[in-house]
């Protein structure tokens, strides 16, 4: 992939971003997902077995979804060059989140403001995993925070990593290791066994991009506000506090966001009704604003822009 081509992607996730008409790969990700998971318990009955099969869809996914978009733009470039490429820049936008995170901040950040707190909680279900039905105003905050952070790092910095690596199939690659996470990488009676192995990689595959959000955010808080004592206390709050989340790596991002609005976040939240607490992260007051929400959502565009920039850079250079 070329640096035009993936500045052509980033240009087509920030003008369309996600539209529900538009057959994603990653909705088709999911629903091989959701086909095997319905059905892999009637062929294994055993936990051995089932970790086995676990082992083998964490690496099968991945491999056969590189392997069919190398084949399709081959095939597309193969009936004209630059239809390939075109092919090639369409399936690399669709690995970038960037427009779409920002469409569901803002369906948060827009009810909130008309003071429609059902529809607050209905727009912020639509990102987050937990329970948000009895959510209250700075819990939606804080749920939206968090997942600006989180989502900057898997939804941009990560498929910009990817993409400058390996184009788009490497990029729809990790694409499909981060569904296999969110659908079945759970620590649950269902998915402990089946789920281990796609948890255990999408640890491995956001390392790096979870530490460069990080820094990302730190720089941006500055960047973002001209408030330049906020890059050393993202910073700060992201070595003291990014290793104290149950994940390995969201922790990173989400701890040097709360470093950089001066906020606490983590805490207390709700799956199907069980509480489970985290550590909190960062030294602000305990209450997340919809100011907040704003200053987050700056912060990501800058990491957007800073992640493309440095993707660009290492293309130039390679």
């Amino acid at each position: 992939m070329t640096g035009v081509d993936l500045a052509l992607a980033a240009v087509l996730d920030i003008a369309l971003g996600d539209p529900r008409w538009f057959p994603h790969p990653v909705r088709g990700m999911g629903a091989v997902i959701g086909w095997i998971d319905h059905r892999i318990r009637i062929i294994c009955r055993s936990e051995q077995a089932l970790q086995l099969a676990g082992a083998c869809l964490a690496l099968g996914l991945p491999a056969s979804v590189y392997g069919a978009a190398t084949w399709v733009i081959g095939q597309a470039a193969a009936l004209h060059p630059i239809l390939g490429q075109a092919v090639g820049i369409g399936l690399a936008s669709t690995t970038l989140a960037g427009r779409d995170l920002y469409d569901h901040v803002q369906a948060v950040t827009g009810a909130l403001a008309a003071g429609d707190l059902a529809g607050a909680r209905k727009a912020v279900a639509m990102i987050v995993g937990r329970d948000s039905a009895a959510l209250t105003e700075p819990e939606i905050a804080r749920a939206t925070v968090e997942t600006i952070a989180e989502s900057a790092s898997d939804g941009i910095i990560a498929p910009l990593v990817y993409l400058s690596l390996g184009g788009a199939p490497l990029a729809l690659a990790y694409k499909a290791v981060n569904t296999l996470d969110s659908m079945i990488g759970h620590r649950d009676e269902r998915y402990e066994h089946f789920g281990w192995a796609s948890a255990r990689l999408d640890d491995v595959v956001n390392w790096v991009p979870a530490r460069l959000t990080g820094g990302f955010i730190a720089l941006a808080a500055g960047l973002s506000t001209g408030q330049w004592h906020r890059i050393h206390e993202s910073w700060y709050i992201l070595h003291r506090d990014g290793d104290k989340h149950p994940s390995p790596n969201s922790g990173q991002p989400e701890a040097a966001m709360a470093g950089a609005l001066g906020v606490q976040l983590g805490g207390r939240n709700y799956y199907d009704g069980v509480p489970h607490d985290a550590e909190l992260l960062g030294d602000g007051p305990g209450e997340v604003t919809p100011e907040h929400i704003g200053r987050a959502t700056r912060i990501m565009l800058v990491i957007y822009a800073l992640g493309l920039f440095f993707a660009l850079l290492s293309l130039w250079v390679s």
